[in-house]
């Protein structure tokens, strides 16, 4: 088991992924290489509960069993905000599923530091590293050792609409924060709600600090973070008070307190798949999830994106981008055949169906011609120019400071807490670790 200090390290050396070029050589990875033995089961765990994605892991499935005779996969489908509590309690107990969502950094560490994910190094084919590319594995890779098979590359940046855009007079996508406040009293002047924000599940509220800290700390400071989790630099807090300046204008949806990320027609993803508000902060996966809660259960065919504006005498690099990368760790009992089966879905057929299923990025540099949804090639056009990209800060950072980043952002927009207070809950949450 790795060391605390010697885990920190790793964390903070793949903290700041550097951008590759995403375009590579290497061949499919999808064929499998077959379970040998007798029969195996396993189970899988994702949270795609409705609609393309759920459809699409069904058929995945199905395919890797027929192409595997004896390999048997059970699948359950986890609402997003409750896969890390239903998890972590099912990796605690002993009973963890055999093939589980991972997105790296210091929540996997912790995992990993308990014993409970499967060492893939070894497993990860030499074609899925060509086509996929280190870049990607950066955010699984602990001790150079790999703990989980990238499917998504998922930068974040705020969607609009286009329409509603137009219906308030605002004619290109603003730059500056001076900018994007003249565009939310722009929409307020137009009677539509600005910026739609789930704060009820936190995380989306919690965005809105993360970004501004990568505009304001330098990437010495946020990469150092992870080691030291001192969080004592000036930028900390200057993120929080940019925070509490914004959100005086009023930008987020009436009710933002109480209304939740991703389920349904009322929540913050929901208004702008409706056009009852023109902006959200989101990650890559955003797309997919406007279109199923659009009316017609379809794209919505006016959304465009633009990145995380600039923010005055930031040490952060303005075309720095923050987000993710989504994919799939098999526990430490699981089976051999849960490494088939991540080498498989990580295949240019198989990454293909998972960008058009979810209207996303696939890691796989070879299906990413598949990707036409236009705010994703404007997203994709920025990751290219990117000078580095950050991941999530409660990623990055492990559960117990991202929890207190989440509650201390909240309250800061409840009126009960100051950005001062933010940096003082990371820092003794990071204390008890």
């Amino acid at each position: 088991m790795a060391t605390k200090t010697s885990r920190t390290t790793a964390v903070a050396a793949a903290a700041l992924m550097v951008l590759a070029g995403l375009t590579a050589c290497g061949g499919d990875s999808g064929s499998g290489t077959g379970s040998e033995g007798g029969d195996t089961a396993m189970t899988f765990w994702h949270n795609s509960t409705t609609g393309d994605g759920k459809a699409y892991w069904e058929a995945t499935v199905a395919a890797f069993e027929e192409e595997n005779p004896g390999v048997t996969i059970s699948i359950q489908s986890i609402q997003n905000e409750d896969m890390d509590g239903k998890l972590q309690t099912a990796l605690n107990s002993g009973d963890a599923p055999d093939i589980f969502m991972a997105r790296g950094g210091g929540k996997l560490a912790d995992v990993v530091d308990a014993g409970q994910a499967l060492d893939l190094t070894d497993v990860v084919t030499d074609e899925t590293r060509a086509a996929l590319g280190e870049a990607a594995f950066n955010a699984f890779t602990l001790e150079d050792k790999v703990y989980g098979m990238p499917l998504s590359v998922l930068p974040g940046g705020i969607y609009y609409s286009k329409d509603l855009f137009e219906q308030a007079g605002i004619t290109g996508t603003p730059t500056t924060m001076a900018e994007l406040t003249d565009a939310v009293a722009k929409l307020r002047a137009a009677d539509i709600e600005p910026i739609a924000l789930g704060a009820k599940d936190a995380w989306p509220a919690a965005h809105w600090y993360y970004f501004f800290a990568l505009r304001e700390c330098s990437p010495e400071t946020m990469a150092e973070a992870a080691t030291s989790k001192d969080f004592s630099a000036d930028c900390w807090t200057a993120a929080g008070d940019d925070l509490a300046e914004f959100s005086a204008e009023e930008p987020f949806n009436n009710g933002f307190l109480t209304t939740s990320a991703q389920q349904g027609a009322g929540s913050s993803a929901g208004l702008l798949a409706n056009h009852q508000a023109a902006m959200e902060l989101m990650g890559a996966w955003q797309p997919g999830v406007v279109a199923d809660l659009t009316p017609e259960g379809e794209p919505l065919d006016d959304l465009g994106w633009f990145p995380f504006p600039a923010v005055d005498g930031g040490e952060g690099e303005a075309g720095a981008m923050m987000g993710g990368v989504d994919g799939f760790s098999c526990s430490a009992q699981a089976p051999a055949a849960c490494g088939d089966f991540l080498n498989f879905v990580a295949g240019k057929t198989y990454q293909e169906g998972y960008a058009e299923a979810f209207q996303t990025l696939p890691a796989n540099q070879e299906a990413q011609g598949v990707v036409t949804d236009p705010a994703l090639l404007e997203v994709l056009a920025a990751y290219n120019e990117a000078p580095y990209v950050s991941l999530w800060l409660d990623t990055m950072y492990g559960a117990n400071v991202g929890n207190a980043l989440n509650t201390g952002v909240v309250n800061l927009l409840a009126g009960g807490g100051s950005a001062d207070d933010i940096v003082a809950a990371v820092a003794t949450a990071a204390s008890r670790e």
